[in-house]
C-alpha cells in the first residue's frame, strides 16, 4: 500500500439480478456504494471498482450460499478475503432502516467491528456435488412417502370390491399390483376412479423410488471418496456422512476447533444451572440436519456398539437422564467426526485441546 492509498472494507448485499456494494474505510466512514449486474462482466466491474478505492482488507457478504454464491467464488478466486455476514436483527433494522445501500454498508461495518468473522463455505468441490444430489434425494423420499400415504388412505375409504383385493399385501407387492392393474368402467363410478388414481400413485411411487436408488448409487461412492476414514467409523453410513460433510463444507479448515464444529452441529452443551442446580441442556440452535445426523449415529451405536452400551450403562447408574446421556454422546461423536474430516490439518494445539 502506497502512502496515498487507504485500506478499505467492502460489503455486499446480494440479490438475483444485481449486487449492491458498499465501501467503508478503517474508521467506518462511508466512501461509496454502487450496484452491479450478476453477470461475469458485472463481477469484473465490481472487483475493479472495489480495488480502485484502496487496498481491500476484506469483503463482508450476506447470502454467500444463495444469491451471492457465484460472486463469492469469483472474489475468492481473485484473492479477496471473504467474510460471512448474518442478517441484522430486527431491532437494528428498525433503527437503521432498510435499503440495498444500507444493507451493504451494514455488512462492511459488521466486518470492521468484528461482529462478523466467519469464513463462508467455498462450495467448489466434491461436497457441493454431494449436497446437490442429497437435495434431489430428499425431495424424492418426501414425495415417495406422500404417495404411499395417499395410497393407503384411499384404500381405507375405497369400496369393498377394491379394498378387499388389496388387504394384507406388503408394500412392494401392493405397489406392483396397483401399477400393473388395468381399470375399466365408467369414470363416474367411484370404484373405477379410485382404481385409476391408485394406479397413478403406484407408478409415481415407482418413479420416485427409482430416483432415490439412483441418488443413493451416486452419493455412496462420492461420500466414500470424500471421507473414507469417516465412513469407516462405527454407526456411520453414507447418509449421515453426507450431511456432516455438507455442514462442514468443502473447506472444513474454516472451523477453528472441534468445539466450533460441535457448536455448528448444535452438539455443544448449553449451561442451564441455577442456585443449587448444576446441569447442561440440549442445544436447540445450529444446523438441525447435522444434529439429526449425530442423533442417528448415537441411536445406532447405542444399539450395536459395545463401547457405547457400556458408557450408557455407567452413566445411567450415576443417575444421568437418557436425554443427557444422548447429549454427551452427540458431543463425543462431533469430536470424533471433526478429527476425520477431509482436507483438515489439525494443529498440535488443537489436538491437545480436543483430547
Amino acid at each position: 500500500m502506497t502512502a496515498n492509498e487507504i485500506a478499505v472494507i467492502g460489503g455486499i448485499d446480494s440479490h438475483t439480478d444485481f449486487h449492491q456494494l458498499g465501501i467503508i474505510d478503517t474508521v467506518g466512514r462511508h466512501l461509496a456504494t454502487e450496484s452491479f449486474e450478476t453477470t461475469p462482466r458485472g463481477y469484473q466491474r465490481l472487483l475493479e471498482w472495489l480495488c480502485s478505492h484502496g487496498e481491500v482488507l476484506a469483503v463482508g457478504m450476506e447470502g454467500t450460499g444463495s444469491y451471492g454464491a457465484e460472486i463469492a467464488r469469483f472474489l475468492r478466486g481473485n484473492g479477496i478475503p471473504l467474510i460471512e455476514v448474518d442478517r441484522p436483527d430486527r431491532r437494528a433494522r428498525r433503527a437503521n432502516g432498510k435499503s440495498d445501500p444500507v444493507d451493504a454498508y451494514a455488512a462492511a461495518t459488521a466486518v470492521l467491528s468484528g461482529r462478523a468473522k466467519g469464513t463462508p463455505k467455498s462450495r467448489d468441490g466434491i461436497v457441493e456435488a454431494i449436497r446437490a444430489l442429497r437435495i434431489v434425494r430428499k425431495s424424492a423420499v418426501k414425495g415417495r412417502t406422500q404417495a404411499i400415504n395417499q395410497i393407503r388412505t384411499l384404500i381405507i375409504s375405497a369400496p369393498s370390491e377394491v379394498r378387499d383385493k388389496l388387504r394384507g399385501l406388503r408394500l412392494k407387492e401392493l405397489i406392483d399390483t396397483l401399477a400393473r392393474s388395468r381399470p375399466t368402467g365408467d369414470p363416474a363410478d367411484p370404484a373405477f376412479t379410485i382404481k385409476t388414481v391408485l394406479k397413478r400413485l403406484a407408478r409415481r411411487y415407482q418413479m420416485l423410488d427409482e430416483e432415490v436408488r439412483d441418488a443413493n448409487a451416486q452419493i455412496g461412492p462420492l461420500v466414500t471418496q470424500a471421507a473414507p476414514k469417516l465412513v469407516a467409523l462405527p454407526g456411520i453410513g453414507p447418509e449421515t456422512v453426507g450431511q456432516l460433510l455438507i455442514t462442514a463444507g468443502d473447506n472444513p479448515e474454516r472451523l477453528r476447533s472441534e468445539a466450533s464444529f460441535a457448536q455448528l452441529c448444535a452438539a455443544s452443551p448449553v449451561p442451564a444451572s441455577s442456585d443449587r442446580t448444576n446441569r447442561h441442556r440440549l442445544n436447540r440452535g445450529g444446523d438441525r440436519q447435522a444434529n439429526a445426523a449425530l442423533y442417528t449415529i448415537v441411536l445406532v451405536r447405542m444399539k450395536y456398539d459395545q463401547r457405547t452400551q457400556e458408557y450408557v450403562a455407567r452413566r445411567t447408574a450415576e443417575g444421568l437422564a437418557k436425554r443427557d446421556i444422548i447429549r454427551c454422546l452427540k458431543r463425543f461423536v462431533a469430536r470424533e467426526v471433526y478429527r476425520h474430516l477431509p482436507h483438515l490439518q489439525i494443529t498440535r494445539e488443537q489436538l491437545t485441546t480436543a483430547t
